[in-house]
C-alpha cells in the first residue's frame, strides 16, 4: 500500500533509459521496479513512445524515483526512451507524440500544483536523466 503525499514541490520528469527501439510502458517498468524488491512502479504516470501516457502509482502517492529528500515531496513522469541505440549514451530521442503528452501532463499538474517547479531528474540527483535539458523545455512551451 502507498502513502499519500502531504505536499508536491516538484514536478520531476525521467526517462527510461532505454534505446529508442525498445517498447517500454508502465508494466515494464513496474516489472523491473518490483524486481528490485520496490512496491511498484516508482513513478506516477509512464509515457509510451506512441504519447500514450499511463498510471503508475496513484497520482498522490508518494513515489519511489528520485531518493528520500524528493520521493514525498514530488510527482514523476518518465518518458520511455532516453539512451541512444548502444543502450548507454545520453539521447532526448523523444517523439513528437511524446513530447506533446509531457506538455500536456506537466500542465495538468502545474495546474494541481502551482507551487511545484518542474525539473528534470538530473537536476536532484547526480544523474543525466531525462536526456534534456527539462528548466529550458519548460521555459520553451511556457510553463
Amino acid at each position: 500500500m502507498t502513502r499519500n503525499r502531504a505536499s508536491t514541490r516538484y514536478i520531476v520528469i525521467h526517462s527510461s533509459a532505454t534505446p529508442p527501439n525498445m517498447p517500454v510502458d508502465a508494466a515494464t517498468i513496474d516489472r523491473w521496479h518490483r524486481a528490485r524488491g520496490w512496491l511498484m512502479v516508482g513513478y506516477n504516470r509512464v509515457i509510451r513512445r506512441d504519447g500514450v501516457i499511463e498510471q503508475g502509482r496513484p497520482d498522490d502517492a508518494v513515489g519511489a524515483h528520485a531518493g528520500p529528500d524528493y520521493n514525498a515531496v514530488s510527482v514523476a513522469v518518465c518518458m520511455a526512451g532516453g539512451v541512444a541505440e548502444d543502450g548507454k549514451t545520453p539521447e532526448a530521442n523523444f517523439t513528437p507524440e511524446q513530447w506533446a503528452s509531457l506538455e500536456k501532463l506537466v500542465r495538468e499538474w502545474k495546474d494541481r500544483y502551482p507551487e511545484a517547479q518542474v525539473v528534470g531528474h538530473r537536476d536532484i540527483n547526480s544523474t543525466e536523466c531525462p536526456s534534456f535539458a527539462v528548466k529550458e523545455w519548460a521555459a520553451s512551451v511556457g510553463l
